[in-house]
Parts: C-alpha cells; structure tokens; sequence
C-alpha cells in the first residue's frame, strides 16, 4: 500500500543514524532516547506488517463479492436481443392488381443471438403482425404457414468451425445482394467458404416452407440446391454469381434451373449502384431483373441523416425462383419504377416512404387482370430500432 512506504522510509532512515547516534552517546539520557527510537522502529514495522495483512484480505474479499457480477457479466455477453417495430400505412389498389389493405399493419421482428462457443451462434427470429383494418389474411389454408403469428418460426445456427461457414436451419435466406434470384423463409443448410481474398463461395441446398412464392406455386414441395460466388472485381466494384437447381415439382414451377449476375458499385461515397439479371430455363417469361441508385446512407444515431433512392424492376412470371416481395411491392410478372427515401426522425427511429407505378400482368396470364395494367401503390412507415 502506498500510505505504508513513508513509514517504512523512516524507519530505515532511522536505522541507517543509530550508528552515528552511538558514537556519539556519552551520556545516559543519550542511550535512553536510542532506545526510545528503536522500540519506534519495532512499532513501525509491526503496524507495515498488519497494514499488508489488511490488504491481503481486502483484495480476497473483493474478488468473491466480485464473482457474481462476473457470472452475470459474462451471461449478458453470451446473449443479444435486437429488433424493430413498425407502424405501416399503404394506399394501395384492390386486389387483385395490388394488396389493398392487406398491408395496413404493426409489425414486430425479434431476434436474438444466443454464444454457444467461440465457433457457433444459436438464433431465432419471431415476426408478429397485426393488421388494423378489417378483411386482413395471411397465408390461410392448408397450404400456407403459420409464419408472423407471434411465435418463434425461424431457428438456426451459424458457425465457423476450421474456417468454414455453417448455417443451418430454419432462416430467411436471400440470394445475391438483392434478393432477386430468391428470398423467402426455407429449411436449408449453407457452406461457405473464402477462396482467396476478397472472394467467398457458398453452396446450399434450400427447402421453402411458404406454399405462394411469387413465382414458384406449391414451393413448398420443391427443392433448391446450388452455389453462389460473391468477391470484388476491383476496387470498390463487386460481382455475385449464383446457379441453382430445383425439384420441379410436376412442371409447377415451370423452370429447372435458374443463374444470377449482379453487380454491386460505390460510385462515390454517396453514390451506390446495383443491378441484377436472373434467368432461368423456362419456356417463355424466363428473365428477371432489378436497377438500383442509392443516394447516401442513413445512420440510426445521427438524427437528420436521409437516403433517396430509385429502383427499376422487370420481374417476368418465370424470370426467377422467387424473389423477395418485400410485403407485395415487388410481385412478379411486374414492370415499373420505385420512388423512395429514408430519413431518422429521431434517434433509432426511421421514416421511410415510397411511390410506385407498376404494369401488371405481362404475361397476360394473371386471372382477373387485364395485360399491361397499371397499380399505383404509396407507402410510408415508421421503424423503431432496438
């Protein structure tokens, strides 16, 4: 302890005079005061002694009262809950050439991380989403999922045992950096793996366990296995290459194989570009396809950050395995422009909004729709991060 050193610097000066005191003594009352100071000397050192006792001891009892908060400690490091909540309005066309007012909802996503070791991570996703106006279904009937009740539907884990990624499980899986090749929940497993630098390969075989893709009927009888090659060309411009085969359940989904190329570029610190083309080896209506310009990023903490985007999008019948419809705005057999921005109102708290003029029915074989004609859809919704 620090507040002991001056006493024991004392004593030793002490010691080192009682020699010079010694020569010096000729008298009694001089050998009395020598001994006076060396019983200080003993008196000094003894209270040295009991002074590192007591921090001995101090320093013990701090360490057990200090274990729990340990313990507790190290539980919250193993486990991470984060998520967001919704508030959505569209103004939409009636079904069937838009969603009406299917889309007028709350929406809740939770997901949790749980550490199971320094190579693997158990997670879980729970959606809930409660529409407020009246005639609102999702997926009824036999053939569709039980998917945005408020229970625990997505369970998987992720690992990198020996420098090879795992997935498997129960997940939300989207293909390339749009989601256009496919996006949807499936049973599935995933092996990924870095080549070289810069480049990554991932094979993966897929099961949807949503019967009404955009594209695919009766996707949840079919399976999808293939491979994905995502790294940079150069600086700044990356690619993804995705093949894939399916199960083409009796001639449902009218396609048995399916390739991607995109392309990803930061133009300039504000400027992203991205664009995807998708075809597959149906007989007619077989390509897809997505544009994309983002002006700037939002960033949740930074309250008056905004992003303006545009996106164009061709997405023929059978031009893809099912891409992600991001609540019915992106539905297939669909040609048309996206108007949209962001912006965080407050901290965490975003507000995004869009315009978009879609024509339908391209193919001509959509019921109750007449070809080539147009929806207007306008949303807007606001998203607290947590």
């Amino acid at each position: 302890m620090k507040t002991s050193l001056p006493l024991a610097s004392l004593a030793l000066s002490i010691t080192a005079a009682l020699p010079l005191c010694a020569q010096a003594a000729d008298n009694d009352e001089l050998a009395t005061q020598i001994k006076k100071v060396q019983q200080l000397q003993e008196q000094y050192q003894k209270q040295f002694a009991d002074l590192e006792l007591l921090r001995a001891d101090y320093e013990n009892d701090s360490k057990e009262e200090g274990a729990p908060y340990q313990s507790l400690q190290s539980l919250i490091d193993r486990v991470s809950i984060y998520g967001f909540f919704r508030a959505k309005y569209d103004h939409d066309d009636n079904e069937p050439l838009g969603s009406g007012a299917n889309n007028k909802h709350f929406y809740m996503d939770l997901e949790g991380k749980m550490k199971v070791s320094e190579d693997w991570i158990a997670r879980f996703q729970i959606e809930a989403r409660k529409g407020y106006t009246v005639n609102q279904s999702w997926r009824n009937g036999e053939a569709g999922s039980d998917d945005q009740d408020g229970t625990i539907q997505r369970i998987w884990v992720e690992g990198r045992p020996g420098g090879v990624g795992v997935e498997l499980g129960t997940k939300w899986w989207g293909l390339g950096f749009q989601a256009v090749p496919f996006g949807h929940a499936a049973d599935g497993v995933q092996l990924d793996y870095d080549v070289v630098e810069n480049w990554n390969a991932k094979a993966f075989w897929l099961r949807p366990r949503q019967g009404d893709l955009v594209t695919m009927p009766n996707g949840q009888e079919t399976q999808i296995s293939g491979l994905n090659v995502t790294g940079e060309i150069v600086d700044s411009l990356q690619t993804s290459l995705t093949f894939a085969t399916n199960e083409n359940h009796s001639d449902d989904q009218m396609m048995n194989r399916m390739g991607a190329v995109e392309l990803q570029l930061q133009a300039t610190s504000d400027i992203l570009l991205r664009g995807a083309f998708v075809l597959t080896d149906a007989d007619d209506y077989n390509t897809s396809q997505e544009y994309r310009i983002d002006y700037k990023n939002i960033e949740l903490n930074d309250v008056g950050s905004y992003s303006l985007y545009t996106r164009y999008i061709d997405f023929e019948r059978y031009g893809d395995y099912s891409h992600d419809d991001e609540w019915g705005s992106l539905p297939s057999d669909a040609r048309g422009w996206i108007f949209g921005a962001k912006y965080v109102l407050f901290t965490n708290v975003v507000w995004e909004t869009f315009y978009s003029i879609q024509e339908r029915n391209r193919s001509g074989e959509l019921a109750g729709i007449k070809r080539g004609d147009d929806r207007n859809l306008f949303r807007t919704q606001l998203d607290f991060h947590f």
